[in-house]
């Protein structure tokens, strides 16, 4: 946990929402009256009043000032408000409601969508509309930007110096990556508005201060209207950071905000599966044409499965070396060039070997620059002999060099096991295996197009066809090709489809989001799911077809399946490419893409980044005050210093203007240290016996009970934490795991997801964030210490991995082993994160709240 959240004041809130000058309350109605009118259907006010560039003419040019008071649905019209109420209320309150009203309404409204208008339709000659209250708010930081600027130009961190005006840029980046259909450019045309105003130069187009004196006079303008703000009442402030950073309300909203950010990710997950937000399946790559071409697999080719599988049952039992001579004895008799490869790894104290056997069918109208593959592991994932899938794969392959009609090679691939056996033939495909692990390959294809793998370990008919389609490290195959298969299947061959075991879909909001969160623990777990894993992290699309149940359809109708989707990849012109590679999946036809689902991670991530800059404000705050005799404090607070600002001098209490010197050296190499560290679990978790594997994790957590007792002895013996350094060593162990998990959601959203949630109360713990009227941070109370420690301990990473294996039902040792094979064969880097980066930042959490420090 990080700071804990401050008690809301309702009596501060209620006060301040009545002080809201006149405008500002305006243009609040204003937006509430257009939402509300949004939720009838006779009157389309989005397109009425929204800017949309094809749609400006003379007859129109009233959407240069409705755009900004127009949003789509409730969630746009109340996020916006909520970012422009304080931004208004202190321009109205500096400038007056008048001249507030006059620049909204005219060039502050008129002047972004002049330039928007200008760069989306003279120069980029598109027709992206843009709409909300957004653009009022980039204005507003960018006239904030440049005061801001003007009273102090630089943020010095360390020796770097960084100018204050790029602020609004940097929240607009932040604003465009985590929001969607946000507009960039119509934003950065606002904040470039807002710069030239603060810089002064649209003070031409403002009225003159003396018309405006004439017509408040003239209309008594400030004696009839409640909340107006004259032009003779508006106030001047001191320099606007110097004033913020010491205001002692600043601090109250982090907490409150990281924590709002969190439960929106959390609720923005759970409305995926909604119509809404979802989307139904589409083929992108018309080349595919799936289910268009008549399928002949069947028949007489039913002895042949038959026969193949009575010699694969006698080979059960025999030596790897046995099992592969006779099936490349096969391959040769169909008439294709056979070859075998060994291979053997070593993890968790286990051999992994066997010999591989595979075949090539050269296509009759191809050149061998691309292959097609079609495998068949000899046992599955579950350690089950796979005889009738290796049978129909031996009958596919006599069955396809029948036919001349095929433009890519087959590559026919029959593996020992389904995950040591075909990572060292896709590496050894690719030259980048270890010849001490795998042999090479003496038969090659081309590039290699699609995979699909044949998973059938029973005799009897089967009900459904369960495509799985998990890859290593949470990749993922291209839709298209998902689609391909779920077409053939569900479609043309009338098989029912399942994902991630699945069996029962009626399609409600409840079997789409067990089905979306099961995906999400496979991707975030980032294990082997079948032969398919192995092939796409080398940008090769694969599924594994596997029957399951007890039903109609026999071995020819998963042929069929099968050919009917090598005729389609057969098809294609050039690699997957069009459709998305990141998306979620809630049932075969339906899913959601990046776009999408990628806020909900960002927002979790985010709120560790936005506690990380209110720890560093408060590092920045003086310590508190000795006691000292009225008369010397009188005199203190009588040190002020001049400042000059449009044309006004306010006197400023030098205590104000005071910087604190921040010691940035031992928490850096402190947070630094523990995320080397990391490497220690790491270590000892990939190269320990599978037969203590368990015993390994609990003394892990055990330990982790003392260490941080250990590490904050060790560090007090050499040096004292003061609340200062403490602030700091919390500041930047948040600052990075928030860098780290928002990276990582790019790449496997779903793992950064769960660490995310995980590792959140590491935003409520340590030092409060409660300091009053500026103070040092505090330190912690012991009670605050005592309940900090609980909920850190009961979330250490080891102790939830062991959690999770009780609630799954998994044996941890089991999952171990699991994690050290991909991490020695298949490059999975799950544990990388667990041990580098969620570790090192709840040993840093631990060790703030240790009662020794």
């Amino acid at each position: 946990m990080a700071p804990t959240l401050p008690s809301l004041d309702v009596r501060r809130l209620r006060s301040y929402v009545l002080r809201l000058p006149l405008f500002t309350r305006i243009i609040l109605i204003v937006i509430a009256i257009f939402w509300i009118l949004e939720l009838q259907q006779v009157w389309n006010v989005v397109q009425w009043g929204a800017l949309i560039p094809k749609e400006i003419n003379l007859a129109t040019m009233y959407r240069l000032n409705t755009y900004p008071l127009i949003h789509r649905g409730f969630l746009h019209a109340f996020f916006n408000t909520l970012a422009l109420i304080p931004l208004l209320e202190r321009f109205e309150s500096e400038h007056g409601t008048l001249l507030t009203g006059a620049m909204f309404v005219g060039p502050l409204s008129t002047l972004p969508a002049a330039a928007y208008l200008l760069i989306e339709r003279g120069i980029f000659r598109q027709n992206a509309e843009i709409l909300g209250a957004s653009i009022w708010v980039f204005v507003l930081l960018g006239v904030e930007g440049i005061k801001t600027f003007k009273s102090n130009p630089y943020f010095s961190i360390s020796t770097f110096r960084i100018p204050t005006w790029i602020t609004p840029l940097v929240i607009l980046l932040f604003a465009t990556a985590l929001i969607p259909g946000t507009s960039l450019l119509g934003h950065l045309c606002s904040v470039g508005v807002g710069y030239i105003y603060g810089l002064g130069y649209l003070k031409i187009l403002a009225p003159p201060e003396k018309v405006l004196r004439w017509i408040e006079g003239k209309l008594n303008l400030l004696g009839r209207l409640p909340h107006y703000v004259s032009i003779d009442q508006k106030t001047y402030e001191a320099p606007t950071i110097l004033a913020l950073r010491r205001d002692p309300r600043l601090l109250k909203i982090p907490p409150y905000l990281s924590a709002l950010l969190i439960l929106i990710g959390v609720v923005w997950l759970f409305l995926l599966p909604l119509n809404e937000y979802s989307r139904r399946t589409y083929i992108s790559e018309n080349a595919l044409l799936p289910g268009q071409v008549h399928t002949y697999f069947g028949g007489s080719e039913q002895n042949v499965f038959n026969a193949y599988k009575h010699e694969i049952q006698s080979l059960t039992g025999k030596p790897h070396e046995e099992i592969a001579a006779k099936l490349s004895e096969i391959f040769r008799s169909i008439g294709l060039k056979a070859a075998t490869q060994k291979y053997g790894y070593r993890a968790a104290g286990e051999v992994y070997s066997g010999e591989n056997a595979y075949a090539i069918l050269q296509a009759p109208r191809g050149d061998a620059t691309e292959a097609i593959v079609l495998i068949a592991a000899w046992t599955n994932v579950d350690g089950e002999l796979n005889q009738s899938g290796v049978a129909l794969a031996l009958t596919l392959a006599r069955y396809f060099k029948r036919w001349s009609l095929w433009s890519k090679d087959i590559i026919v691939l029959i593996t020992s096991d389904s995950k040591a056996g075909p990572q060292a033939w896709v590496d050894a495909y690719h030259d980048a295996h270890s010849p001490l692990s795998a042999a090479s390959l003496p038969l090659k294809s081309g590039a290699l197009q699609g995979v699909v793998v044949v998973d059938k370990a029973f005799d009897h008919r089967f009900k459904t066809l369960h495509i799985v389609y998990d890859g290593i490290n949470g990749q993922l195959p291209n839709l298209d090709l998902l689609n391909t298969a779920v077409h053939i299947a569900s479609g043309q061959m009338g098989i029912r489809v399942a994902l991630q075991r699945m069996w029962k879909h009626d399609n409600s909001y409840r079997d789409r989001l067990e089905t979306m969160l099961r995906g999400m623990v496979s991707q975030g777990l980032g294990h082997t799911s079948g032969p398919h894993s192995s092939f796409i992290p080398y940008h090769v699309d694969a599924v594994t077809f596997q029957a399951v149940g007890d039903g109609r359809q026999d071995e020819m109708a998963l042929g069929r399946c099968v050919e009917s989707t090598f005729r389609s990849l057969n098809n294609l012109l050039e690699h997957f490419h069009q459709s998305f590679f990141f998306y979620l999946l809630m049932q075969p036809q339906r899913f959601v893409s990046i776009g999408t689902y990628l806020p909900s991670a960002m927002l979790v991530a985010v709120n560790f980044t936005i506690m990380a800059i209110a720890l560093w404000i408060l590092s920045g705050r003086p310590p508190k005050p000795s006691v000292e005799s009225p008369k010397a404090e009188k005199a203190k607070e009588q040190e002020v210093e001049l400042v000059e600002k449009d044309g006004m001098v306010a006197a400023v209490p030098l205590k104000d203007l005071a910087v604190v010197e921040r010691q940035l050296f031992l928490p850096i190499a402190l947070v630094v240290s523990s995320h080397f560290l990391g490497a220690i679990p790491l270590y000892v978790f990939n190269n320990t016996r599978r037969e203590t594997l368990s015993q390994t994790l609990v003394f892990s957590a055990l330990a982790n009970v003392h260490l941080p007792t250990f590490v904050a002895v060790l560090i007090s013996g050499y040096t004292t934490l003061s609340s200062h350094r403490l602030v700091l060593l919390q500041c930047f162990s948040l600052l990075l795991l928030g860098m780290f998990l928002a990276t990582l959601a790019t790449l496997n959203f779903s793992l950064a997801f769960l660490v995310g949630l995980l590792a959140a109360p590491l935003s409520f713990s340590g030092v409060p964030l409660s300091a009053e009227n500026g103070d040092a941070p505090p330190k912690l109370s012991f009670r605050r210490k005592l309940v900090c420690n609980v909920v850190l301990h009961l979330l250490s990473p080891p102790l939830v991995v062991w959690a999770l294996c009780k609630v799954f039902g998994v044996d941890a040792g089991v999952m171990l082993a699991e994690a050290a094979f991909g991490w020695k064969v298949s490059g999975l880097w799950t544990q990388v994160v667990v041990c580098c980066v969620w570790w090192p930042a709840w040993l840093v959490g631990a060790v703030i709240v240790s009662p020794l420090l």
